[in-house]
């Protein structure tokens, strides 16, 4: 998007199971909502990969509201949303986010959101650390 004006569009496939809100690793849950791009992986096994800033502040408190995440886990996420960095990967509410190339067939990835290789070329071109991304369905 360009302000209201949508610039390009690319088709993906998400998480192995796709509905509903994601809450802990393991659930094959693509997050939705409000991330930016946390790092640019130029050696990824899937092609090419962008890493986005899951968990977000708001899964944090989530998570250390519901015992699920522990106080320094909880700071260092919202300390890296403060940096624009990465946040924590190997928590109890998931990580490694990523869009990421190898292909469209099914609802294969383990949360995160893929597409080809010819159009991961034109995103991660495009793409910038620190941009805007929104998930939604």
């Amino acid at each position: 998007m360009d302000g209201e004006n949508v610039v390009n569009e690319f088709p993906v496939v998400l998480g192995r199971c796709p509905d509903g809100t994601k809450e802990v690793e393991g659930d094959g849950k693509t997050p939705e909502g409000e991330f930016y791009i946390a790092l640019k992986n130029s050696t990824s096994s899937f092609h090419l990969s962008l890493a986005l800033s899951y968990p977000t502040p708001t899964d944090a408190e989530r998570g250390l509201s519901e015992g699920i995440i522990t106080p320094e886990e909880h700071d260092q996420i919202l300390d890296a949303h403060m940096r624009v960095s990465l946040p924590p990967q190997k928590t109890a509410l998931g990580g490694e986010i990523y869009i990421h190339g190898g292909g469209l067939k099914g609802d294969w990835t383990r949360g995160c959101v893929a597409t080809d290789n010819t159009d991961m070329d034109a995103i991660y071109e495009f793409a910038e650390k620190g941009m805007p991304v929104t998930i939604f369905s």
